[in-house]
This record gives C-alpha cells, sequence and structure tokens, in this order.
C-alpha cells in the first residue's frame, strides 16, 4: 500500500506532462498548417515587393507602385466603397436587429433565415444575381447602374446586411429592458431612450459588427470582379488582374501589404470590442418583447424594404432568367449544363464542375472542422500567466488572419512557395481542398469558440477536484459542448469551400475546375448560351448553399451563435 501511495504522484506527474505535451503537440499541429498553407506563401508573395530583378533588397518597388495615381485610386476606391458599405449595413442593419431578435412576433424564425442567406451564398452568384437585375432588360434596368460603383456597394450591403443583423441582434436581445423603461418612465421619448440608453448599450456589437463588415466589403473580390471588372478595382481585384494578367509580382506584393494593414487593423479594433461587449453582458437573458405595431413601425418598413428589394429581387430575377432563353421560357439553359458547350472554353460540362466542387467541399470540410476543432479547444483554454494569455491573444489573432487576407494572394502565393519537393503540390488535386479549408477554418473557429469560452471553469474545477484526469473531464465536459455546435460549424465550411472562387481560380485545373470557376468562365465570354449557362449554374449553387445552411442551422442548437 505505502508503495503504491508513493507511486501515485509520481504517476499523476508524469500523466499531467504527458497531457501537457499533447496541447503542445495539437497546437503544433494547427500551427504548422497556418505556417505552410497561409503565413509562408502570403509571405513569400509579399516579399517579391522588397525585391529588385537581381534578388536585391530594395525599397523602390514599393515606392514606385505608391507613386502611381492608379494605385492611390484604388485605394482611395476600396476604403471609400468600404466605408459606404459598412455604414448603409449599419443604418439598416440596426432596425432588423431590433425586429428580428428584440421583439417577438410570429414567423420570425422564418424572417431570421431569410435575412442569413446572403451571408452564404457564393460572391459569383451573387454578382451574376445583380447583373441580371440591373442589366438593360431587367427589372431595375430602368436605373441605369449596370456595371456602376453604386451597384458594387449594394451588392456587398447584400452579403453583409445580415451580419450586423445577427451581432447587434443577439447582444440586444440580453440587454436588460428595465433601464430604457426606467427613461421612458421619467418622461424621455423613445428615440431619447434609443439615443441615450439602447444605443451606448449596443456600442460594443455595433463597433464589432462594423470592423468585421468593412473587412468582408474591403476584400471582397467575386462581386467586384464579376460586377465591375477592370473598371472599379480594388485592392482584391488589382492584386489578381496584375498576378494573372501583367505577371507583376513586385506590383501584387505592394497591394497585399496593404491589405494585410487593414486586415490586421480590423481584426485588432473587432476584437477590442467583443472584450469590451463580453464585460458589458450579463449572463441572463430577458426575453423577447412583445411587438408593439406603433413604435415598431419604423423597423418594420425598414426591413421589408431591405428583405423586398435588395435581398429578394436579385435572387428572384436570377432564378427567373435562369429558366429563359432567348425570351422563351425553356429548360435550355439547364440542359446545356451536361456538355462543355461549343463557345464556354471549358473542357468538362458545368455538372462534371459541380460534382468536382462537392468532392473538393467534402474534403475541405473534412480537414476545416478538424483543425478548427482543435484550434477552438486550444484558445478556449485559461491560462494564469501573463505570458499566457498574451501568446493565447496572438494565437486568436493570428488564426483570424485568412479571413480578410487576399484569398489572391494565398492561391498564388501556393503557386510560387509549394513548387519544390518535399512540397510541391502545383499539379497535386490536394491543393484546392487545403486552400478552401484555409479559408473556412476562421469561420469554424468562430462557431465553435463561444460556446467553449462559456463554459463555468468551477465545473472543470469540481471535476479536477473529484479526481477525473484532463483527459476524462475534456471528454465530459469541453467535447459535449463541442459537439453541439458541429453542425453549424459543418455548414458554414461545406457552404464556404462550396463557393470559394478566389483561391481556387487560381489552383483549379481545366479537367479538375470547380462551379464557381466555370461561373466566372462563363460570365465572362459572350454569347447568351454562355450567360444562360451562368445562371443557371448559379442557380444551382445558390439552391446546394442554402440547402447545407438551412441543415447546419437546423441542428444548431440555441446556445451556438453563428458567424
Amino acid at each position: 500500500m505505502r508503495a503504491a501511495t508513493r507511486r501515485q504522484p509520481h504517476s499523476g506527474r508524469t500523466g499531467m506532462r504527458l497531457w501537457r505535451a499533447c496541447w503542445v503537440l495539437a497546437g503544433a499541429v494547427a500551427l504548422g498548417f497556418l505556417v505552410i498553407f497561409f503565413a509562408a506563401p502570403a509571405a513569400n508573395l509579399i516579399a517579391k515587393g522588397f525585391v529588385d530583378e537581381a534578388g536585391n533588397p530594395t525599397w523602390q518597388v514599393m515606392a514606385s507602385t505608391f507613386e502611381s495615381s492608379r494605385t492611390c485610386r484604388i485605394i482611395r476606391f476600396t476604403l471609400g466603397q468600404a466605408g459606404l458599405g459598412t455604414a448603409l449595413c449599419l443604418l439598416l442593419g440596426i432596425p432588423g436587429a431590433h425586429l428580428l431578435y428584440r421583439v417577438r412576433w410570429p414567423g420570425r424564425t422564418v424572417a431570421r433565415g431569410l435575412v442569413s442567406v446572403p451571408f452564404v451564398l457564393p460572391t459569383v452568384v451573387v454578382g451574376v444575381a445583380f447583373r441580371t437585375l440591373l442589366a438593360s432588360n431587367g427589372r431595375l434596368g430602368f436605373l441605369g447602374l449596370d456595371g456602376s460603383w453604386q451597384a458594387i456597394t449594394a451588392a456587398l450591403v447584400f452579403f453583409n446586411y445580415s451580419g450586423v443583423v445577427r451581432t447587434g441582434g443577439s447582444t440586444w436581445s440580453q440587454l436588460d429592458p428595465r433601464r430604457g423603461e426606467a427613461a421612458a418612465a421619467l418622461g424621455a421619448s423613445p428615440a431619447r431612450v434609443f439615443r441615450t440608453v439602447t444605443l451606448p448599450a449596443l456600442g460594443p456589437a455595433i463597433a464589432s459588427a462594423a470592423s468585421v463588415v468593412f473587412l468582408f466589403c474591403a476584400s471582397a473580390f467575386g462581386v467586384v470582379l464579376v460586377m465591375g471588372g477592370t473598371k472599379y478595382s480594388t485592392l482584391e481585384t488589382e492584386i489578381y488582374l496584375q498576378t494573372v494578367e501583367f505577371l507583376d509580382l513586385p506590383t501584387a506584393s505592394s497591394l497585399a501589404v496593404v491589405q494585410l494593414a487593414v486586415t490586421g487593423l480590423c481584426l485588432f479594433l473587432s476584437g477590442r470590442a467583443q472584450r469590451r461587449l463580453q464585460r458589458s453582458l450579463g449572463s441572463a437573458s430577458p426575453g423577447p418583447l412583445r411587438f408593439r405595431g406603433r413604435r415598431d413601425g419604423l423597423p418594420v418598413v425598414v426591413t421589408a424594404l431591405v428583405v423586398v428589394v435588395l435581398l429578394l429581387a436579385p435572387v428572384v430575377t436570377l432564378v427567373e432568367r435562369s429558366f429563359q432563353r432567348d425570351g422563351v421560357w425553356s429548360m435550355a439553359n439547364y440542359r446545356a449544363l451536361m456538355s462543355p458547350g461549343d463557345g464556354s472554353g471549358m473542357v468538362i460540362s458545368v455538372w462534371q464542375t459541380l460534382i468536382n466542387s462537392l468532392t473538393t467541399a467534402v474534403w475541405a470540410t473534412l480537414l476545416a472542422v478538424g483543425l478548427g476543432a482543435v484550434v477552438a479547444l486550444l484558445l478556449s483554454r485559461r491560462p494564469t500567466g501573463r505570458w499566457g494569455r498574451a501568446g493565447l491573444s496572438i494565437g486568436d489573432a493570428a488564426f483570424m488572419l485568412p479571413l480578410g487576407v487576399s484569398a489572391v494572394t494565398v492561391g498564388f502565393g501556393f503557386l510560387i512557395t509549394l513548387d519544390r519537393p518535399p512540397l510541391d503540390l502545383r499539379t497535386s488535386p490536394v491543393l484546392v481542398p487545403i486552400a478552401q479549408a484555409m479559408v473556412a477554418i476562421p469561420l469554424v473557429t468562430r462557431v465553435l469558440l463561444p460556446p467553449l469560452r462559456g463554459i463555468d471553469p468551477r465545473q472543470q474545477e469540481a471535476a479536477a477536484a473529484l479526481g477525473a484526469p484532463p483527459w476524462r473531464v475534456l471528454g465530459t465536459i469541453d467535447l459535449p459542448v463541442l459537439a453541439r455546435g458541429l453542425g453549424l460549424a459543418i455548414g458554414f465550411a461545406f457552404s464556404t469551400s462550396l463557393g470559394e472562387f478566389g483561391a481556387t481560380s487560381f489552383l483549379s485545373r481545366p479537367d479538375r475546375m470547380t462551379l464557381p470557376v466555370a461561373i466566372g468562365r462563363l460570365i465572362s465570354r459572350p454569347g447568351a448560351e454562355n450567360y444562360g449557362m451562368a445562371m443557371a449554374a448559379s442557380v444551382l449553387l445558390a439552391g446546394m448553399t442554402v440547402v447545407v445552411m438551412g441543415i447546419a442551422e437546423r441542428l444548431r442548437p440555441p446556445e451556438v451563435t453563428s458567424c
């Protein structure tokens, strides 16, 4: 008995060392994936802006790039349209957040799902939908906005409106209404209550949503490329143009530095706002309020106009035109998907690109969810030391970087970095799933991390005090919480991979082309047949994305929030 007693502490220390080694190994695997398939390709491309043709370090390339009037115009347009898009999203999204999350009315859940659909639609599909709506023969063609910067901004609002509604609404639903009721009882008007009580309480949520929306608007690629072409270039599309059309890597890398700075600033502001938000909210939720027709009239009008004009009109027009060929209703566009088409420039049929997309998305989802779960578990730890907390904050920011860094930068970085043994993957079919997983991992992490951070540490401490080893604490407390969010995480990963266009446009081969790349190819070529096939393919891609996210939302428990 004494021998066993003496061996137990030694066994416990050995088990603890082994447990810590497992965490270190898991962190090394996740960090290694980030370094090899994100940091190294992006850094390799960016480094091209700091060397001359002979390979000598120089600032001349960077200086000449920023002295160009075109570069200054592109930066102004990128930041300007991102700022305008963010302001419109906030202006329209705050009334929607109130209506869909703060008050209770029949059909609210259906309306929430409808508003969330645009966020998960592939960018190339949204570009085609808006072009169809605003074309000279479209329903809103009389506005003359086809190919305009106003149309691009409207498409960006279409994408990011739901982000403001979800972020602001989930916070609004947790605010204690008694402060506003007390102000109203003292004679404050509803407008003054909102301005002096509600709006300051929503400040951190609004700041967090604005930072993320600005990031998404500034890094938009598919929408701007399809709708604006080269007339309205942003940093993202200009990086693509300089890389693909002109093979000017130094200029592209110089622009990538600017985009990286914008991404870092947005993520810093978003993280700071999230920390303020976590400190300001309590754990109790008062529940939704009763709908009041007169006082809630303005949010109803604003949200109805947004849903009908901005969200539904492009999608309905796209579906309608996909069933028309030369003004005649038919299934010709869908039948044409079965063959490559004479003028499409493709070696495989669109239907085969759909199969390629589904196969690629399955592998990308497995990789993204697996690594995203590991990252979420790592970031949910609670180190007591200052250096541990600092390392956790740095890791959190590092794994969010792929969310805003140019997918074009990552895609082309793959080609110029993974070009020699032992990682010569340029012709390998695994390259596209890896790139898509890299884009999806931040979304998976953002779905799984909040519930894990919401675990009461006293539960873990109590289990450990009762003699449960660390692996059993993880299996009985952390993993069940993680599992509840897996359905939504899989949905986000699969839909993101299914619609990814930026990096895939570099990496997919003609015989393994994915559906978004095929749509981009069809929309860029002349002919009614190509345009009709693009619309039909867009409807299929949008339909699959909506079905996947619908299933994922059904599997989502109430305590797990969307990104």
